[in-house]
């Protein structure tokens, strides 16, 4: 009777200690209102100060009051947006400033991996905001979700003041800010795997999450499963092959319950295959997932927002596909794709 005892004694500590160490739901940030600020940073490539400016004009139109970083139109190096520290004190700025609502990246390029030694997780839990981008962002995002924050992969300031705010990612992206939550409906691809899956979103940049893998950031332990996002801008065939391979060695579909394929910009073919898709896909097939091919995000236009850190549900059927968050309390739009987004190499 005493080893029966002691023996749930151990069982239920080992529950307890389970409870502590899984991963919380994401926390949603608060959504924006009329006259909140947005910060306007350069976390990672150098963008001159006219790009930022010509969304700030948009922001105002929006009803929002824009805060462009201290550093932002800086260039350090090659290519950076000022230095490593400048871009982080920026960042520092907006995060503990209680009127910035919502952090607007201007661009992507190459750096946000420098911060994953010095942006400490607890100071993103502290100050749950919007943080917005795409590309090398996908850093940003990867830290965000391991802080237990959502936040959004969609377009950027300088992409926003060249359509002037015009173009459905821009104006996605504003509704979902204001707190209209999309529902996207998608046509047939032909590489897609009908099934049907729920989990936290993750992923973004293929070569940025790649080297997040077996860090203090790394989206494929999450235990409770995620749905995994993923798009590549200018990268060969037989390279994406390569670093698709090793997440896969890495265990990361261990935990995987779904695949959502965005573009694959200029991706030349260097192996016989006719697409990224048609590639990628026997990867997943024995898995048993679904695969949703030609979703409009990522180095192309549309680029609609995803709530990186939200749970989501797909749904692959052989006539078309759906995507849906299940954040309560929210407004729903149903955006339809009319047409299934083929990105030739």
């Amino acid at each position: 009777m005493r080893r029966m005892l002691f023996c749930f004694f151990l069982f239920m500590l080992s529950l307890g200690t389970f409870a502590q160490t899984a991963a919380p739901a994401c926390r949603v940030p608060d959504f924006l209102k009329k006259g909140d600020k947005v910060a306007l940073l350069s976390p990672s490539s150098y963008v001159p100060l006219e790009e930022v400016e010509d969304a700030a004009r948009v922001l105002k139109k929006w009803g929002l009051e824009p805060v462009i970083g201290a550093s932002v139109g800086r260039k350090a190096g090659l290519n950076d947006a000022g230095t490593l520290q400048e871009r982080l004190d920026d960042l520092h700025r907006a995060l503990a400033d209680p009127e910035v609502k919502a952090i607007l990246c201007n661009r992507g390029g190459y750096s946000t991996i420098h911060m994953l030694s010095r942006l400490d997780p607890a100071e993103l839990s502290a100050h749950p905001k919007w943080l917005i981008g795409f590309s090398d962002i996908t850093t940003l995002h990867g830290m965000e979700v391991s802080a237990g924050v959502m936040s959004i992969h969609g377009t950027m300031s300088r992409f926003i003041g060249k359509s002037k705010g015009k173009d459905i990612s821009s104006t996605a992206l504003r509704d979902l800010l204001f707190g209209t939550v999309p529902r996207y409906e998608l046509p047939a691809h032909p590489c897609n795997i009908p099934g049907k899956a729920s989990g936290t979103l993750v992923g973004g940049n293929l070569c940025t999450l790649y080297p997040l893998q077996g860090t203090a950031v790394d989206f494929t332990e999450h235990p409770e499963g995620f749905i995994l996002f993923l798009e590549e801008v200018e990268e060969s065939y037989h390279n994406l092959d390569r670093i698709l391979n090793k997440l896969i060695l890495g265990g990361m579909m261990e935990h995987c319950k779904g695949v959502i394929l965005g573009y694959f910009t200029d991706c030349p073919a260097d192996r016989d295959f006719e697409s990224v898709e048609q590639m990628f896909r026997p990867y997943f097939e024995p898995y048993g997932i679904p695969l949703l091919c030609g979703f409009p995000a990522g180095h192309d236009s549309p680029n609609l927002p995803l709530i990186m850190g939200a749970p989501v549900t797909m749904e692959v059927t052989e006539t078309g596909a759906s995507v849906s968050f299940g954040l309560p309390d929210t407004e729903q739009m149903v955006l339809r794709i009319k047409e299934p987004q083929i990105v030739n190499p």
